[in-house]
């Protein structure tokens, strides 16, 4: 985890974004990062 702030969540893992807040403009819900993460297995 790394703290921010002004509203940006973003989900990496080894360095690559998976999702972004601000660039979808929404949360994920849990299904679809564990499917992102699984994808990338």
């Amino acid at each position: 985890m790394i703290p921010s702030s002004g509203g940006v969540f973003e989900v990496t893992v080894d360095g690559e974004l998976l999702f972004s807040k601000k660039a979808q403009d929404r949360f994920p819900d849990h299904a679809e990062i564990f499917r992102e993460i699984d994808d990338r297995r």
